[in-house]
């Protein structure tokens, strides 16, 4: 008879071993809300004792916003506010993960007037280091690859200015988009449901914020590399950007020119001259990302003036 040999499940050409080896070696499983039976104040004392238990060497991963109006009372779970359990369990933790753009930046519920005070975690801890995993909702491979970035390395990934990893998030989607040879040959959808939109031509002019918005959608989409929202025809909205909520509505008017020279620009006269195209794309993209750069820098003051004025 053959030898007999431990039963293996193969995912993804990851081999895994039944029972606690290696997935628990490295991973607790000790608290986790999504799949844990407890509730209320029997779910706050897991999580204390998981917290207890690996104190000072746990990332804390954190999911939605965290209002801090009215005491934080739009938010509560074991008899404590989202904020307290937040900064409780940040306190021992090595390093925190935002996951999603709620986490982020605030998301939706932080909108313009954000009622609740709504902000993200890093509006709230200042010394530990965050990682952002920004998007709405955040792919599931990133988050992976950051934590596994972790346990093999020790420490968090190369981060871009908005604490994203620049593995995931150093590139736009409109230099990545599958669609892009429609915008450089001046190809553009301009209704839902039109001839364009059944040829899968550019959605620039339906709103889409692929040039302005760095994400690795086109390259890793959701559910196993299926789909992503510009290969179902819509347009992107920008949901990995800080504050894309108010900066990027509405969502299907087309980005603005900006005195004059920008991408919108580009969209209303590429073909006009292929060699004059080729140039002005060059210093457009170049011109749209410094852009993009100050919308972010002046929101993340507004932001962070919020924050104070919650705190007082």
């Amino acid at each position: 008879m053959p030898e007999e040999r431990e039963p293996k499940i193969h995912i993804e050409n990851v081999t895994y071993s039944y029972g606690s080896e290696p997935v628990l070696r490295d991973i607790s499983l000790d608290y986790n809300r999504t799949i844990q039976a407890a509730a209320g104040a029997n779910a706050l004392a897991a999580l204390r004792q998981a917290a207890e238990e690996n104190w000072g060497n746990y990332l804390l991963a954190v999911e939605g916003s965290i209002p801090t109006k009215d005491g934080g009372v739009y938010d509560c779970s074991g008899g404590i506010t989202a904020r307290q359990e937040l900064e409780e369990f940040a306190e021992g933790a090595a390093a925190l993960i935002a996951v999603g753009a709620c986490a982020f930046w605030g998301g939706w519920p932080a909108a313009n007037p954000n009622p609740t005070g709504a902000v993200g975690v890093s509006a709230l801890v200042k010394d530990k280091p965050v990682v952002a995993i920004p998007g709405c909702p955040p792919i599931g491979d990133v988050i992976t690859a950051t934590v596994a970035h972790y346990l093999t390395f020790g420490r968090l990934p190369e981060l871009d200015l908005q604490r994203r990893p620049l593995f995931a998030y150093g590139a736009r989607i409109h230099d990545q988009c599958p669609r892009r040879a429609h915008y450089n040959a001046g190809q553009y959808v301009e209704k839902f449901d039109d001839e364009a939109a059944r040829r899968g031509w550019c959605l620039y002019k339906m709103g889409c914020k692929g040039p302005e918005t760095y994400s690795p959608c086109p390259l890793i989409a959701w559910n196993g590399t299926t789909k992503w929202p510009i290969a179902a025809g819509h347009p992107c909205f920008g949901c990995t950007e800080p504050f894309f909520w108010d900066t990027m509505t509405p969502i299907y008017n087309r980005l603005p020119a900006v005195s004059g020279f920008g991408v919108e620009k580009t969209a209303d006269t590429i073909g006009a001259a292929i060699a004059a195209g080729v140039t002005a794309g060059v210093a457009i993209h170049a011109v749209a990302t410094g852009i993009q750069r100050a919308r972010q820098s002046k929101a993340t003051e507004v932001y962070e003036e919020s924050a104070t004025e919650s705190e007082g």
